[in-house]
């Protein structure tokens, strides 16, 4: 059976081919009445869109690749769920791939993104990204934006939450408790994301006349299990922190596992705080203190930024980094359960 063209739909539906590739385009020009008799055509003879000729046609797949490092952390799971929302509604297709911090598989995924033809590119770095490993992709020309972690020495557009006034305002809030042993958990020790958050909490701890715990600065990986191996670790070594300022809401409900383990009563006995702001982190047994970055807004503003980059290649490199407020919730002791 042959395939039913573009020209088998307009002597079916009575109009022009051009009225029927201005429906296919969504174009405003067409009347209701006819875009329905034309989709109706369509769903009839069973006409599928030939997307690639299409693509052959405009030079645009109408499709972008989004690179995450692992999609079972909630953040990167509500982040892809706005910018894929976006993305939709400007009738762009997301394909989606994980790198899970290995730059080799990084650099697969974004050769095989460019083999497919997509316009642009959303991604978060693998951790030990370097200007190097990224520069066939800057070569191409391909649009891109970095997002959540930018690159040391790479000039990219970079969306993402000003981590260091963040974890300064959040280790301030612990200070302000009365917390003087205080330790940073969690993180990919080369992302940007960690070096950041530790900086905040470093420059607030340095007002105070403090400094964090000797060996007390893990790196993990972003996951309840990387939290919680290296904070009991840490709690069973001593001595026992006032407060454990975490890399992310994942990571911190790791460390409440871990202090579950040990009878370690948390908002009660320790402090302990995440980033990110994540849904979970207010429904969690104890309600996590943490700095609001709100991932499916970013994946939206990440998401515009894309398709300006797609609109004008030419046009000037952005740096969206917005202000992430302090939530506070029972975790640091502010609001007791029961």
């Amino acid at each position: 059976m042959s395939r039913v063209t573009v020209s088998d739909v307009a002597v079916d539906a009575g109009v022009s081919r051009s009225t029927v590739s201005l429906v296919l385009q969504d174009s405003p020009l067409v009347a209701d009445a006819t875009r329905a008799k034309v989709r109706a055509s369509m769903a009839r003879l069973g006409y599928v869109y030939n997307r690639g000729a299409a693509s052959l046609r405009t030079r645009r797949s109408h499709a972008v690749g989004l690179i995450v490092t692992d999609i079972s952390n909630p953040f990167y799971a509500e982040f892809t769920v706005g910018a894929q929302t976006a993305l939709a509604a400007a009738g762009i297709t997301v394909l989606l791939g994980h790198n899970f911090e290995s730059t080799e598989t990084q650099a697969s995924l974004i050769a095989v993104m460019q083999e497919y033809g997509v316009d642009g590119l959303l991604l978060m770095p693998a951790s030990a990204t370097t200007p190097g490993e990224l520069a066939t992709l800057s070569a191409s020309r391909l649009p891109y934006v970095l997002v959540t972690r930018y690159v040391q020495g790479l000039r990219a557009s970079y969306v993402g939450s000003d981590n260091v006034s963040g974890a300064r305002r959040l280790t301030e809030h612990v200070i302000s408790h009365g917390a003087r042993r205080i330790a940073f958990v969690g993180g990919p020790e080369l992302s940007s994301s960690r070096r950041d958050r530790m900086t905040g909490t470093r420059q607030a701890m340095k007002d105070a006349g403090l400094r964090l715990m000797p060996r007390s600065s893990p790196p993990s990986t972003v996951s309840r299990k990387g939290g919680y191996e290296v904070a009991l670790e840490l709690l069973q070594r001593g001595p026992m922190p006032d407060a454990i300022v975490c890399h992310s809401d994942i990571v911190a409900f790791g460390v409440v596992l871990a202090c579950d383990r040990l009878g370690v009563a948390v908002g009660r006995d320790i402090i302990v705080t995440g980033f990110d702001n994540i849904e979970e982190s207010a429904l969690h047994r104890v309600p996590l203190t943490t700095v609001g970055v709100d991932p499916r807004g970013l994946g939206q503003r990440a998401a515009h930024h894309l398709l300006d980059r797609i609109q004008a290649p030419d046009g000037p490199v952005v740096e969206d980094t917005t202000e992430a407020p302090l939530i506070v919730r029972s975790s640091c002791g502010c609001h007791p359960i029961g």
